[in-house]
């Protein structure tokens, strides 16, 4: 039998430690749109979330005392439809007694994370996404958005296709001032991916003081551009495999529906063996365009390819 030879001092008490930290690997942490878009709650299987009356002009009398004609204006209901979601996750108690590291609050954190990502996701589908209105559920009507109408292309400005430039946002904001859409009063936001925010730091007009009062770039960061508030995301889909779909839009024009906030619960299964401990998360939510013109689709190019997940 082999013996190990003795080595004096402390060698043989050497020991290996473990860090207690747990840290979430990279992903979007969680929702960067709510806050930007309109918000509120409800119950039913469906929701109007909000009633709107058509643009109606006045008229010349048909005559001294003539009878009056009466003029209707248009009135409709957008509708918005719910989606359910959940996540269930299991923490045995005996893998638990072998370990320093609770992870059960990162558990819940990192729910915290998707159901964030949810969101984004709907209200991204949204954005040209096929709209409801009509009186009830019986007499509902589609409602499309045209890329040609509400878009700005990948070639505008420019013979062959162009990533992210000045002149595709201020084109975007023209269409908005076109459809009436107040961009004083209601906040503008743009929603791009990490390769046009690239494409915008290499334009002169974005990183050079010489074409604003105040420098637009904030701790190296492009935050507002031409009164709309940027936000970066990898979850907006290529239109093909060289095009991003990029949106620009009105708090107003897009809205999200909550019939559940995130809840999130803690128990043991008594019916499990060790008796684990679950985390179970559900939520109900659901997302919309609320008016034509206030949402802008902006093609730009890219070669990044499919969209980063999660």
């Amino acid at each position: 039998m082999a013996t190990t030879a003795f080595q004096p001092g402390l060698v043989n008490l050497f020991t290996t430690q473990f860090s207690t930290n747990i840290e979430l690997l990279l992903q979007q942490m969680g929702s960067l749109l709510r806050g930007k878009i309109r918000e509120g709650f409800h119950v039913g299987k469906m929701a109007s979330p909000i009633n709107q009356i058509g643009a109606i002009s006045s008229q010349a009398p048909a005559g001294r005392f003539a009878p009056l004609q009466r003029v209707d204006a248009n009135l409709v209901r957008r509708w918005v439809f719910p989606q359910e979601r959940e996540l269930p996750q299991l923490v045995d108690q005996f893998d638990e007694y072998q370990t320093v590291v609770d992870p059960k609050s990162m558990y819940a954190q990192n729910t915290a994370m998707a159901f964030g990502r949810d969101w984004d996701d709907a209200i991204i589908a949204a954005f040209f996404g096929t709209a409801q209105t009509g009186q009830d559920a019986a007499n509902l009507t589609g409602e499309t958005a045209s890329t040609t109408t509400y878009g700005v292309s990948d070639t505008f400005g420019s013979s062959a296709s162009t990533g992210l430039t000045v002149a595709k946002i201020i084109e975007a904001r023209r269409i908005m001032r076109h459809y009436h859409v107040d961009v004083d009063t209601d906040p503008l936001s743009l929603l791009i991916g990490s390769k046009q925010e690239s494409d915008l730091l290499q334009q002169v007009q974005v990183v050079s003081t010489e074409f604003a009062d105040r420098p637009i770039l904030t701790n190296g960061k492009l935050t507002q551009f031409l009164g709309f508030d940027i936000t970066v995301s990898e979850r907006l889909s290529p239109g093909t495999a060289s095009l991003r779909q990029c949106y620009a839009w009105a708090k107003s024009g897009m809205y999200l529906g909550m019939w559940k906030d995130m809840e999130v619960q803690m128990d043991r299964r008594v019916d499990l063996s060790s008796q684990p401990w679950q985390i179970y998360a559900k939520h109900m939510y659901g997302a919309t365009r609320t008016q034509l013109g206030k949402v802008i689709q902006i093609l730009a190019a890219d070669t990044t390819g499919a969209d980063i997940t999660p």
